[in-house]
């Protein structure tokens, strides 16, 4: 028997706000958070011949029932869409594609190998987004990809993201919606660098003639992610924020902004009204940073609620990109899965139902008492009701009744697997 929630009270109580909660839900449900592959399989892939994880990515921990096959990544995939509300994406890099045992390298790869991926999309009715996977690879084993002083290297990873580039655009003519390619590279150095603007100036070079290639802007986005530094380049990233913002702002790409790339005092927040006015839209990897690593398991903390408040401040949702990036080995990773994508809606749902209105007025009078105050009351107002009715309506448990479905399919499923 289907629990009932407080929605009444909490929509009344909102309407006082001059908020409406109904609206506030058809909102929420439009959203659509693009899962990341690499948390249900640690990064591993499934490439014939496996290649050891590099590029400054690490995944901690070795929980027991990781997917042997992509059957089985698909199954745990499945399970994931089914707790979530709404209708979400999936984000592939191009290391899961199925190669079967002849190994295709990364510069020879093509929408063959992702047409299982996109069938089963097709049957999920969900769209693909799609990555270059420019690491854990012998030939970014110096730590320089497009931004080599090796003309050959250069050109591999070059090549590679041209392939990558063109099965995004077939994923987005094949689903009737664009796909984003995002691109990112581990390029750095652990100590001093003296010729910085050597590798930029490569890296650029490297840029200039990937997105030569024009292709169809209704199939497929183009982002550059940048990173303030990664294990093993402590001291010298080549796409840096700099880079990579002024790049993408002169070649009409999207800027990805990763939440755990900036130094942990910076408010990821304050960047998205300024990249709103000038981008062709921001590409969003939700992570969750913890010191020095940037990858754990995105929860409903301030600096996501303040992220999910921005932008529904600047009316950005229709330019932003939702996507997660994190891998937590150390944990049931379906379970770490929903987890990081429930917290995501959570901190929209806040936002939406946050009384904009009087806010604003309250600022434009100087009144920065009452708002402050109200910005406080927000925090106690009946959001959990809201969010309760949500699930319920979507059939999507919640609670300790969510807490035992993972489990239950962790005992079911994922044990089975030796």
């Amino acid at each position: 028997m289907t629990k009932p929630t407080n929605y009444a009270g909490a929509k009344e109580q909102y309407a006082q706000y001059g908020v409406d909660t109904d609206l506030a839900l058809q909102q929420l449900a439009a959203i659509s958070i693009s899962l990341h592959c690499w948390q249900g399989d640690d990064v591993t892939g499934f490439e014939p011949k496996s290649q050891e994880l590099s590029g400054g990515l690490a995944v901690t921990g070795n929980y027991p029932g990781k997917p042997r096959n992509i059957d089985e990544f698909r199954k745990d995939i499945e399970k994931v869409f089914s707790l979530l509300a709404g209708r979400h994406r999936l984000n592939l890099h191009a290391i899961y594609g199925e190669f079967g045992s002849k190994l295709a390298d990364r510069d020879a790869i093509e929408p063959a190998h992702f047409q299982g991926w996109m069938d089963w999309a097709k049957s999920q009715k969900v769209n693909l987004d799609f990555n270059a996977t420019c690491f854990s690879h012998p030939l970014a084993g110096t730590g320089y990809t497009l931004s080599s002083t090796d003309d050959g290297i250069r050109r591999f990873w070059i090549n590679h993201v041209d392939r990558c580039r063109i099965i995004t655009e077939w994923m987005g003519k094949q689903q009737n919606s664009p796909s984003v390619h995002n691109l990112w590279i581990p390029d750095g150095s652990k100590d001093i660098t003296v010729n910085r603007a050597l590798h930029r100036q490569l890296l650029k070079e490297s840029l200039d003639a990937i997105y030569e290639n024009k292709l169809d802007h209704r199939f497929i986005r183009d982002s550059v992610e940048s990173k303030l530094f990664g294990i093993g380049s402590e001291s010298f990233v080549a796409g840096s924020h700099e880079f990579y913002l002024i790049y993408a702002l002169s070649n009409n790409l999207m800027y990805c902004v990763d939440m755990g790339h900036f130094h942990p005092t910076e408010s990821v927040a304050d960047k998205i009204s300024s990249l709103l006015l000038f981008s062709q839209g921001i590409m969003l990897h939700i992570s969750r940073g913890i010191r020095w690593d940037s990858d754990h398991v995105v929860i409903f903390n301030d600096d996501l609620r303040d992220l999910a408040l921005e932008i529904v401040r600047c009316n950005g949702l229709g330019k932003v990109y939702i996507g997660l990036d994190y891998f937590d080995a150390s944990i049931n990773r379906v379970g770490a899965w929903v987890t990081g994508a429930t917290a995501v809606l959570k901190a929209f749902l806040y936002a939406l139902l946050e009384p904009v209105a009087i806010l604003r007025e309250y600022e434009a009078n100087g009144n920065n008492y009452a708002r402050l105050a109200l910005l406080e009351e927000m925090k106690s107002l009946a959001f959990s009701a809201v969010w309760q009715h949500y699930c319920q309506q979507n059939n999507i448990p919640t609670g300790q009744a969510l807490i035992n479905e993972v489990l239950a399919y962790e005992r079911t499923v994922i044990s089975k697997r030796g």
